[in-house]
Protein backbone atom coordinates (compact mmCIF):
# COMPACT_ATOMS: atom_id res chain seq x y z
CA UNK A 1 0.00 0.00 0.00
CA UNK A 2 1.46 3.56 -1.09
CA UNK A 3 1.28 6.25 1.05
CA UNK A 4 2.90 9.43 0.64
CA UNK A 5 4.03 10.23 4.45
CA UNK A 6 2.03 13.02 6.04
CA UNK A 7 -0.11 15.43 5.28
CA UNK A 8 1.49 18.20 7.85
CA UNK A 9 4.56 20.48 7.69
CA UNK A 10 5.73 22.90 10.43
CA UNK A 11 3.15 21.72 12.83
CA UNK A 12 0.41 22.63 10.37
CA UNK A 13 -2.32 21.12 8.07
CA UNK A 14 -2.00 22.70 4.26
CA UNK A 15 -4.78 24.77 3.77
CA UNK A 16 -6.46 23.96 0.28
CA UNK A 17 -6.50 25.75 -2.84
CA UNK A 18 -9.83 25.76 -4.57
CA UNK A 19 -8.49 23.64 -8.16
CA UNK A 20 -7.73 21.23 -5.47
CA UNK A 21 -11.00 21.12 -3.52
CA UNK A 22 -12.85 21.02 -6.91
CA UNK A 23 -10.33 17.90 -8.16
CA UNK A 24 -11.27 16.25 -4.72
CA UNK A 25 -14.84 16.56 -5.26
CA UNK A 26 -14.77 15.51 -9.02
CA UNK A 27 -12.46 12.80 -7.72
CA UNK A 28 -15.41 11.79 -5.23
CA UNK A 29 -18.36 11.73 -7.36
CA UNK A 30 -16.46 9.24 -9.48
CA UNK A 31 -15.59 6.99 -6.56
CA UNK A 32 -19.29 7.29 -5.35
CA UNK A 33 -21.13 6.55 -8.68
CA UNK A 34 -18.44 3.68 -9.46
CA UNK A 35 -20.11 2.17 -5.74
CA UNK A 36 -16.32 2.15 -3.81
CA UNK A 37 -15.98 3.22 -0.21
CA UNK A 38 -12.68 5.32 0.17
CA UNK A 39 -11.82 2.16 2.57
CA UNK A 40 -12.61 -0.18 -0.44
CA UNK A 41 -10.96 1.90 -3.15
CA UNK A 42 -7.89 1.51 -1.29
CA UNK A 43 -6.44 -1.66 -1.90
CA UNK A 44 -8.02 -1.60 -5.39
CA UNK A 45 -5.34 0.89 -6.04
CA UNK A 46 -2.66 0.34 -4.08
CA UNK A 47 -3.06 3.49 -2.15
CA UNK A 48 -4.11 4.05 1.74
CA UNK A 49 -8.01 5.23 2.56
CA UNK A 50 -6.34 8.10 4.51
CA UNK A 51 -4.29 9.32 0.86
CA UNK A 52 -7.91 8.98 -0.63
CA UNK A 53 -9.37 11.19 1.81
CA UNK A 54 -6.46 13.66 1.42
CA UNK A 55 -7.20 14.22 -2.20
CA UNK A 56 -10.87 14.38 -2.13
CA UNK A 57 -10.88 17.07 1.02
CA UNK A 58 -8.38 18.86 -1.63
CA UNK A 59 -5.08 18.84 1.21
CA UNK A 60 -3.01 16.66 -1.10
CA UNK A 61 -2.03 16.79 -4.88
CA UNK A 62 -2.74 13.69 -5.93
CA UNK A 63 0.71 11.74 -7.75
CA UNK A 64 0.20 10.67 -11.42
CA UNK A 65 0.83 7.08 -10.36
CA UNK A 66 -2.62 7.64 -8.37
CA UNK A 67 -4.24 9.56 -10.85
CA UNK A 68 -3.34 6.63 -13.51
CA UNK A 69 -4.47 4.05 -11.33
CA UNK A 70 -8.32 5.66 -10.52
CA UNK A 71 -8.65 6.37 -14.33
CA UNK A 72 -8.66 2.57 -15.18
CA UNK A 73 -10.10 1.27 -11.50
CA UNK A 74 -13.11 3.89 -11.61
CA UNK A 75 -13.46 3.80 -15.33
CA UNK A 76 -13.16 7.81 -15.52
CA UNK A 77 -12.73 7.72 -19.49
CA UNK A 78 -9.76 10.28 -19.09
CA UNK A 79 -11.94 12.95 -17.00
CA UNK A 80 -9.55 12.85 -13.80
CA UNK A 81 -5.96 13.21 -16.27
CA UNK A 82 -7.98 16.07 -17.43
CA UNK A 83 -8.92 17.31 -14.22
CA UNK A 84 -5.45 16.72 -12.89
CA UNK A 85 -3.87 19.19 -15.88
CA UNK A 86 -5.59 21.94 -14.36
CA UNK A 87 -4.02 21.81 -11.24
CA UNK A 88 -1.03 22.42 -12.88
CA UNK A 89 -1.28 25.58 -13.90
CA UNK A 90 -3.25 27.23 -10.59
CA UNK A 91 -0.52 29.02 -8.89
CA UNK A 92 -0.09 28.57 -5.15
CA UNK A 93 0.44 31.41 -2.04
CA UNK A 94 2.75 30.07 0.67
CA UNK A 95 0.85 27.01 1.87
CA UNK A 96 2.10 25.13 -1.45
CA UNK A 97 5.07 24.64 0.32
CA UNK A 98 4.07 22.23 2.99
CA UNK A 99 3.57 20.19 -0.09
CA UNK A 100 6.54 20.46 -1.53
CA UNK A 101 7.86 19.79 1.66
CA UNK A 102 6.06 16.33 1.77
CA UNK A 103 8.03 16.01 -2.30
CA UNK A 104 10.72 16.52 -0.98
CA UNK A 105 11.02 13.82 1.33
CA UNK A 106 10.14 10.91 -1.20
CA UNK A 107 12.40 12.80 -4.08
CA UNK A 108 15.58 10.94 -5.42
CA UNK A 109 16.85 14.53 -6.98
CA UNK A 110 16.83 17.50 -5.71
CA UNK A 111 18.27 20.71 -7.68
CA UNK A 112 18.06 24.79 -5.72
CA UNK A 113 19.20 27.90 -7.18
CA UNK A 114 19.17 30.76 -4.57
CA UNK A 115 19.87 34.49 -4.92
CA UNK A 116 18.98 35.75 -1.92
CA UNK A 117 19.82 33.34 0.71
CA UNK A 118 21.28 30.15 1.33
CA UNK A 119 18.75 27.65 0.80
CA UNK A 120 17.13 26.41 3.76
CA UNK A 121 19.06 22.93 3.46
CA UNK A 122 22.27 23.70 4.14
CA UNK A 123 21.92 26.63 6.87
CA UNK A 124 22.73 26.83 10.14
CA UNK A 125 20.77 27.28 13.33
CA UNK A 126 22.21 30.75 14.29
CA UNK A 127 21.93 31.94 10.42
CA UNK A 128 18.40 30.66 10.33
CA UNK A 129 17.61 32.14 13.31
CA UNK A 130 18.46 35.78 12.27
CA UNK A 131 16.38 35.49 9.15
CA UNK A 132 13.29 34.50 11.83
CA UNK A 133 14.40 36.94 14.03
CA UNK A 134 14.24 39.65 11.79
CA UNK A 135 11.09 38.56 9.67
CA UNK A 136 8.83 41.46 8.97
CA UNK A 137 6.23 41.50 10.00
CA UNK A 138 8.18 40.43 13.35
CA UNK A 139 7.38 36.81 14.63
CA UNK A 140 6.90 36.59 18.66
CA UNK A 141 9.82 33.88 19.97
CA UNK A 142 7.11 31.38 20.00
CA UNK A 143 6.80 31.64 16.58
CA UNK A 144 10.77 31.61 15.94
CA UNK A 145 11.60 28.66 18.05
CA UNK A 146 8.93 26.43 15.72
CA UNK A 147 10.28 28.27 12.44
CA UNK A 148 13.65 27.44 13.17
CA UNK A 149 13.28 23.98 14.84
CA UNK A 150 11.41 22.66 11.73
CA UNK A 151 14.08 24.20 9.34
CA UNK A 152 16.71 22.19 11.67
CA UNK A 153 14.40 19.07 11.32
CA UNK A 154 14.02 19.32 7.37
CA UNK A 155 17.67 19.58 7.03
CA UNK A 156 18.03 15.66 8.23
CA UNK A 157 17.06 15.10 4.47
CA UNK A 158 20.86 15.42 3.53
CA UNK A 159 21.79 12.36 5.56
CA UNK A 160 18.55 10.68 6.39
CA UNK A 161 18.64 10.12 1.88
CA UNK A 162 21.63 9.13 1.28
CA UNK A 163 20.09 7.75 -2.48
CA UNK A 164 18.64 11.28 -3.29
CA UNK A 165 21.20 13.42 -5.19
CA UNK A 166 21.01 17.45 -3.65
CA UNK A 167 22.53 19.74 -6.24
CA UNK A 168 22.68 23.60 -5.00
CA UNK A 169 23.75 26.82 -7.15
CA UNK A 170 24.06 29.93 -4.73
CA UNK A 171 24.93 33.26 -5.88
CA UNK A 172 28.29 34.15 -4.78
CA UNK A 173 27.51 37.87 -3.05
CA UNK A 174 24.94 35.96 -0.61
CA UNK A 175 28.02 34.39 1.53
CA UNK A 176 29.44 37.93 1.59
CA UNK A 177 26.35 39.80 2.80
CA UNK A 178 27.09 39.19 7.10
CA UNK A 179 24.14 38.34 7.80
CA UNK A 180 23.99 37.58 11.58
CA UNK A 181 27.49 38.99 12.00
CA UNK A 182 31.08 37.63 11.29
CA UNK A 183 30.91 34.49 13.80
CA UNK A 184 27.90 33.69 11.95
CA UNK A 185 28.81 33.79 8.14
CA UNK A 186 32.01 31.55 9.26
CA UNK A 187 29.88 29.34 10.90
CA UNK A 188 28.18 29.08 7.79
CA UNK A 189 30.35 28.70 5.58
CA UNK A 190 32.16 25.98 7.47
CA UNK A 191 28.41 24.43 8.12
CA UNK A 192 28.28 24.40 3.84
CA UNK A 193 31.74 23.06 3.16
CA UNK A 194 30.74 19.78 5.59
CA UNK A 195 27.88 19.48 3.53
CA UNK A 196 29.76 19.49 0.52
CA UNK A 197 31.98 16.48 1.86
CA UNK A 198 28.47 14.17 1.64
CA UNK A 199 28.47 12.20 -1.59
CA UNK A 200 25.19 12.71 -2.55
CA UNK A 201 25.48 17.10 -2.16
CA UNK A 202 26.82 18.92 -4.81
CA UNK A 203 27.38 23.02 -3.96
CA UNK A 204 27.82 25.41 -7.12
CA UNK A 205 29.03 28.63 -6.51
CA UNK A 206 27.82 31.46 -9.25
CA UNK A 207 30.91 33.69 -9.24
CA UNK A 208 30.53 37.51 -9.38
CA UNK A 209 32.75 37.94 -12.34
CA UNK A 210 29.83 35.94 -14.21
CA UNK A 211 27.90 39.06 -15.47
CA UNK A 212 24.93 37.13 -17.25
CA UNK A 213 23.62 34.11 -16.22
CA UNK A 214 20.52 31.85 -16.58
CA UNK A 215 19.07 32.28 -13.17
CA UNK A 216 19.04 36.08 -13.62
CA UNK A 217 14.75 35.52 -13.49
CA UNK A 218 15.19 34.30 -9.90
CA UNK A 219 15.27 31.75 -7.43
CA UNK A 220 13.86 28.04 -8.53
CA UNK A 221 13.39 24.73 -7.47
CA UNK A 222 13.31 21.21 -8.85
CA UNK A 223 12.59 17.84 -8.02
CA UNK A 224 12.12 14.33 -9.28
CA UNK A 225 9.83 11.99 -7.89
CA UNK A 226 10.72 8.03 -7.67
CA UNK A 227 8.01 7.64 -10.61
CA UNK A 228 10.03 9.95 -12.14
CA UNK A 229 7.83 13.01 -12.05
CA UNK A 230 9.00 16.42 -11.89
CA UNK A 231 7.44 19.14 -10.06
CA UNK A 232 8.83 22.64 -9.52
CA UNK A 233 8.48 25.42 -7.06
CA UNK A 234 9.30 29.50 -7.01
CA UNK A 235 8.71 31.96 -4.31
CA UNK A 236 8.69 35.32 -4.28
CA UNK A 237 7.23 38.53 -1.84
CA UNK A 238 4.17 37.12 0.31
CA UNK A 239 3.37 34.32 -2.83
CA UNK A 240 4.61 31.24 -4.36
CA UNK A 241 4.08 28.80 -6.94
CA UNK A 242 3.67 25.07 -7.16
CA UNK A 243 4.49 23.97 -10.71
CA UNK A 244 4.16 20.37 -12.67
CA UNK A 245 3.54 21.68 -15.91
CA UNK A 246 5.38 19.96 -18.32
CA UNK A 247 6.15 22.68 -20.36
CA UNK A 248 7.34 24.77 -17.82
CA UNK A 249 8.71 22.26 -16.16
CA UNK A 250 10.93 21.84 -19.36
CA UNK A 251 12.07 25.67 -19.34
CA UNK A 252 13.00 25.50 -15.55
CA UNK A 253 15.12 22.28 -15.90
CA UNK A 254 17.10 24.09 -18.99
CA UNK A 255 17.81 27.17 -16.99
CA UNK A 256 19.30 24.65 -14.37
CA UNK A 257 21.58 23.29 -16.72
CA UNK A 258 22.53 26.13 -17.77
CA UNK A 259 23.31 27.16 -14.52
CA UNK A 260 25.02 24.14 -13.81
CA UNK A 261 27.42 24.75 -16.77
CA UNK A 262 28.16 28.60 -15.76
CA UNK A 263 29.06 28.23 -12.37
CA UNK A 264 32.15 27.29 -10.67
CA UNK A 265 32.92 23.09 -9.90
CA UNK A 266 32.66 21.77 -6.92
CA UNK A 267 35.70 21.99 -6.08
CA UNK A 268 36.41 25.32 -6.90
CA UNK A 269 33.61 26.45 -5.46
CA UNK A 270 35.16 24.93 -1.86
CA UNK A 271 38.31 26.51 -2.16
CA UNK A 272 36.33 29.98 -3.18
CA UNK A 273 34.43 29.54 0.26
CA UNK A 274 37.47 28.63 1.96
CA UNK A 275 39.51 32.31 0.67
CA UNK A 276 36.03 33.67 1.55
CA UNK A 277 36.32 32.22 5.27
CA UNK A 278 39.84 33.12 5.75
CA UNK A 279 38.96 37.15 4.55
CA UNK A 280 36.46 37.40 7.37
Amino acid sequence: MEDASTDTYDGGKPEPSGSLRTFGAVYQGFRENAGFTQEALAPAIRYSAHYIGSVEQGRRLPSKTFIDRSEETLNANGVLRKAAKRLSKQPGLARWFREWAELEKQAISLYTYECRLVPGLLQTEAYARTLFENRVPLLSEEEVEIQVTARLERQKLLRDRPNTSFSFIIDEHVFTRPTGGVDTVRGLIDHVLACMTLRNVEVQVMPLKRGVHAGLNGPMRLLETPDNQWFGYCEGQESSQFISDPQTISTLYMRYAKLLSQALTPDDSGSLLEQMRGAL
